[in-house]
């Protein structure tokens, strides 16, 4: 029976090749959106841990208070003891020191006068050794434009937006103007080795990369970092154990009378980043419901007409003595059959172009210029399981229910009427 009711289909085309182009069109459409919107939320998530948040973050119990405003003042103390107990403790992240700086690049010319400045801003990282988490998780390598990755002391990388800007290249030497740990202005000479362009614009505007053992020695700060920053293995942010870690550190090392005691802060707890990443999270969710429902109805509706509209082919054959239930499970097998091709062929067909657009990506930087999110500007969709699955429920479970709802009325028609509407 099946079989004889699928070459039915293959022969009829308004029974078959419409309603399956329009199935097929619903589900690329909610499938393409699902992972679309899923990469721009990873993206953001994805850039924050790696340039500002961490996965984890740990800081002075002062410089949670004050946020994205604290200075170096506040700065974490006895560093290389505490990141062997947190390593030792909390293997399953990866745990990384870092100093954020700002202040003045000053470009000498050959008789040691000013010949260019700038404002900048940038980090202190692991910076020299090759197996570092920072050249890892913040891909310096292949963000590289010109010159190399640094080798020696006092070697950095400065943005190839502000290299150009100051019309400097790999080999100039730099001043950076800055302040101390306590308070007292600092001057630091460094070789620009190399220029880079991360994607990201609130960094290529103009930041300078240098190691953190060069900084703590310019800024006073030895044995001293801003923030610890931790992430998981996976590159991935598992929320619910990242706040047991964070509880667990908490008791052990945050002292309430200490205010400069370190205390663990995870990506959903700090300043700012909760709101935004919940309300991503909760627009990006509601979006896809919403477009799915919308969708839903649309298919809903269609296998509703298309039921309808055979209602003469119906009468018949119950005219001619055909069991209604017969009917009614024939008019479901039949939109079982063209939900099922419409949602795989959709999904597949929606799958591709985001799996290009996943490996390739999309350069849209310039609606980024003046931006100060920690968001790549190449936007990338992102394929997870529910890609998978998400287009039946409106390619084959909406399609199938409008289809039953209206092969109800099978059940109503009367026997002794028939006739009378077929020679209407």
């Amino acid at each position: 029976m099946i079989p004889f009711l699928i070459k039915g289909l293959v022969r009829d085309r308004t029974r078959s090749l419409f309603p399956a182009i329009t199935v097929i069109a619903g589900v690329v459409l909610t499938v393409f959106l699902q992972t679309y919107l899923k990469g721009i939320n990873s993206n953001m998530s994805d850039a924050s841990a790696a340039f500002s948040t961490g996965h984890l973050k740990l800081v002075s119990r002062a410089a949670a208070k004050e946020g994205e405003q604290a200075s170096n003042e506040l700065a974490v103390n006895k560093v290389a003891a505490l990141l062997e107990q947190v390593r030792q403790q909390f293997p399953q992240l990866l745990w990384t020191p870092r100093i954020r700086f700002g202040g003045l690049i000053d470009i000498p010319d050959d008789k040691g006068l000013t010949r260019a400045q700038a404002p900048i801003f940038g980090f202190g990282v692991d910076l020299l050794r090759a197996d570092s988490v920072d050249r890892q998780v913040m891909h310096i390598e292949r963000s590289i434009v010109r010159g190399r990755l640094p080798s020696a002391r006092n070697e950095v990388l400065i943005s190839d937006g502000l290299a150009n800007q100051l019309g400097i290249g790999p080999g100039t030497v730099a001043t950076l103007i800055s302040t101390t740990m306590f308070g007292s202005m600092s001057t630091s000479n460094f070789t620009i080795a190399g220029t880079v362009n991360f994607g990201v614009r609130a960094m290529d505007r103009g930041a300078m990369i240098a190691d953190i053992g060069d900084l703590q020695t310019g800024l006073d700060m030895e044995d001293s970092a801003g923030e610890i920053l931790g992430l998981f293995r996976d590159s991935l942010y598992h929320r619910a154990e990242a706040d047991a870690v964070a509880d667990a550190f908490n008791a052990r090392w945050t002292k309430g009378d200490d205010e400069f005691s370190p205390t663990a802060l995870t990506m959903h707890g700090q300043p700012g980043v909760s709101e935004l990443m919940d309300y991503i999270g909760i627009v990006t969710g509601g979006i896809i419901a919403v477009f799915a429902i919308v969708m839903s109805i649309v298919l809903w509706n269609a296998g509703l007409i298309g039921g309808l509209r055979r209602y003469g082919e119906v009468g018949l054959r119950l005219a001619f003595g055909e069991d209604k239930g017969r009917l009614y499970r024939g008019m479901l097998i039949e939109a079982v059959t063209i939900g099922l091709f419409g949602s795989i062929v959709g999904t597949i067909l929606a799958l591709l172009p985001a799996y290009w657009l996943q490996v390739h990506g999309w350069d849209l930087g310039y609606l980024f210029a003046n931006s100060s999110l920690m968001l790549n500007n190449v936007i990338r969709t992102e394929i997870t399981p529910v890609a998978f699955v998400i287009g039946f429920i409106p390619g084959l479970v909406a399609n199938v229910v409008g289809t039953a709802i209206a092969g109800i009325g099978i059940y109503k028609r009367q026997t002794a009427s028939l006739m009378k509407e077929l020679e209407a």
